[in-house]
């Protein structure tokens, strides 16, 4: 007898768990995950982006990695680097951050994960073409470089979850 009741009580338990996973929320992913851009950078060149979003919570880190490259090594946290995104196509979002790993010379440039302090809702979009407005500013070494996105990310903005 005291067996079925431990074989009732753990077949019960089993049941509650798996109760408890079907009505578990889904992981929150930003959509598309990743996007590229086209930026003009001035004289210091400009090219393809890949912009990569990942949502947690209601925080997205975005990564920038550039088709520009450095004629000179640097230092992994030496770049300071802002990305400003459409939000909403009415306000700007700004990510910041001095992540980036070492960048041998002659090597395309990543920021490394860029953070935000807002709180997004589901339904948000955020687009880096902002027009004649910089979407990408990289300082390095006490220069700044200003790239401005040549039209909206592709295949679209990113949609919050």
């Amino acid at each position: 007898m005291r067996g079925s009741k431990l074989g009732i009580g753990t077949l019960a338990a089993g049941a509650l768990a798996a109760g408890a996973l079907a009505f578990a929320p889904a992981a929150l992913a930003v959509s598309p995950d990743k996007a590229t851009a086209n930026y003009d950078c001035g004289t210091w060149g400009g090219g393809t982006a890949e912009l990569t979003a990942t949502q947690s919570g209601s925080s997205i880190t975005i990564q920038v990695k550039t088709a520009v490259t450095t004629p000179i090594a640097i230092g992994a946290g030496d770049v300071t680097t802002t990305l400003n995104m459409a939000h909403n196509g009415t306000g700007v979002a700004t990510f910041t951050g001095s992540s980036n790993p070492a960048i041998p010379a002659g090597g395309a440039f990543d920021s490394g994960p860029l953070t935000n302090a807002t709180s997004f809702a589901a339904g948000d979009t955020l687009d880096s073409y902002l027009g004649a407005t910089p979407s990408l500013t990289l300082e390095v070494f006490g220069t700044t470089v200003e790239c401005y996105a040549s039209g909206p990310q592709s295949p679209g903005p990113f949609v919050v979850d």
